[in-house]
């Protein structure tokens, strides 16, 4: 397990998976070994965080995500090439991209940055830091295999969008609250109430 990150990035693109992501911005916001959040999300990611959540536009966002005003996390925009996560020399531990779209995939693992998610991104492996691409799409044709391979080579982990059943989640919110916990614990963040499978058709709280 890694070291418990306290200065993460959080990026949100435009594939489907919007409550994954307000799960995960409520899980780093409510832990108290984190000590900041840059949060940036792209206009695609937007228009999903509209769709499926009705949160429609920037202003307010990290409120209306969060539920309450942000203590420790900061919007960052996609468009500021120059923001401070676009430097290695931020003191950034991690990044994680949830969810992650194809295209965003593509410009990571070409080293194509245009935008600042994909620059952060390319920070975040040259300082060969953690960076966790929750990819979300079925199913992968050749050119999404052959990108998530190049990203791997790169350093990325590729950590799909997949429920888990072991656990009996009872509602999708259960779903995306079990798999963001599952995403933090690999990153060196694990959350009290994780569901860990112990064999034999039994499983615990840990």
């Amino acid at each position: 397990m890694n070291a418990a990150p306290k200065v993460l990035t959080l990026a949100a693109t435009g594939a489907s998976g919007a409550v994954l992501t307000r799960e995960m911005l409520r899980m780093l916001e409510a832990d108290e070994r984190v000590e900041r959040v840059d949060f940036i999300v792209s206009d695609g990611g937007l228009r999903v965080f509209a769709e499926e959540l009705g949160i429609k536009g920037r202003s307010g966002l990290l409120k209306s995500l969060l539920g309450k005003a942000p203590k420790k996390t900061v919007e960052q925009g996609n468009m500021d090439i120059g923001a401070c996560v676009a430097s290695g020399t931020h003191p950034c531990d991690a990044m994680v991209v949830l969810p992650c779209s194809m295209g965003t995939l593509s410009r990571i693992a070409n080293g194509t940055a245009q935008q600042l998610i994909e620059r952060a991104a390319d920070v975040t492996l040259k300082e060969r830091r953690p960076l966790v691409l929750c990819v979300r799409e079925a199913p992968f044709n050749r050119i999404h295999l052959r990108n998530m391979q190049l990203a791997s080579d790169a350093g990325a982990v590729i950590y799909p969008v997949t429920p888990t059943f072991y656990d009996l989640p009872q509602d999708t919110a259960a779903m995306a609250q079990q798999y963001v916990k599952r995403v933090l614990g690999h990153l060196g963040l694990p959350q009290a109430d994780s569901y860990v499978w112990t064999g034999r058709g039994k499983r615990k709280q840990s």
